[in-house]
C-alpha cells in the first residue's frame, strides 16, 4: 500500500491544493494532508482551524486524513511510515524551490522520494497569499477557495 504525505501550511487551503489532493488520491492508496505548525509564522488561521476546514473539504475521501505536525517534514514522514512526499508546482519558481527542498530532504533521509504534480492550468495562479490579499481588501475569494473557506475568510475579515 502506497502512502504519501502532502505537507503545507494551507493558510488557507485553495482550490489548487484540493486539485492536487484529488489527483494524488488517484495515484496513491492513502494521503495524509500534513499541516505544518510553524510557531515562527503568524498564520491567519490556527492549525486547528485549518484542519477543520480541510477535513470539511475532504469529507468525501475515505483515503485522506488530515494531521498537524510541528517537527521536520522528514521526521513526520518517518512517524507516518511513509517515504513519498507530494508537492504541487505552479511555475518555474516553484520548481526551483521544490528542487532545493527535495535535495535537502534526500540528504536528511535518502529513502524519501518527492513526487511533483503540476498545477492544473485553472489553478496555476492561485496561492494562499493571493487569497489572503484579496480577502484583506474585501474582494470575492469564492472563485479560488471552497465555500467553507470563503465563509471563514469573510468572518476573519469582519473581526
Amino acid at each position: 500500500m502506497k502512502k504519501a504525505i502532502y505537507p503545507g501550511s494551507f493558510d488557507p487551503i485553495t482550490n489548487g491544493h484540493l486539485n492536487i489532493i484529488n489527483r494524488a488520491t488517484q495515484i496513491f492508496d492513502e494521503i495524509v494532508v500534513a499541516i505544518g505548525d510553524n510557531a515562527s509564522k503568524n498564520g491567519l488561521f490556527t492549525p486547528q482551524e485549518r484542519k477543520r476546514m480541510i477535513e470539511a473539504c475532504l469529507s468525501d475521501y475515505s483515503n485522506v486524513t488530515v494531521k498537524i505536525y510541528s517537527n521536520l517534514t522528514v521526521d513526520f514522514l518517518k512517524q507516518e511510515h511513509a517515504n513519498i512526499l507530494i508537492r504541487g508546482i505552479r511555475d518555474t519558481k516553484d520548481f526551483e524551490n521544490e528542487q532545493e527542498i527535495a535535495s535537502l530532504n534526500q540528504m536528511l533521509d535518502p529513502q524519501i522520494e518527492t513526487v511533483l504534480l503540476f498545477a492544473n492550468h485553472d489553478y496555476e495562479l492561485i496561492s494562499s497569499s493571493m487569497v489572503k490579499e484579496i480577502n484583506h481588501f474585501g474582494g470575492d475569494t469564492s472563485k479560488f477557495v471552497p465555500r467553507v473557506v470563503s465563509k471563514a475568510l469573510k468572518e476573519k475579515q469582519n473581526q
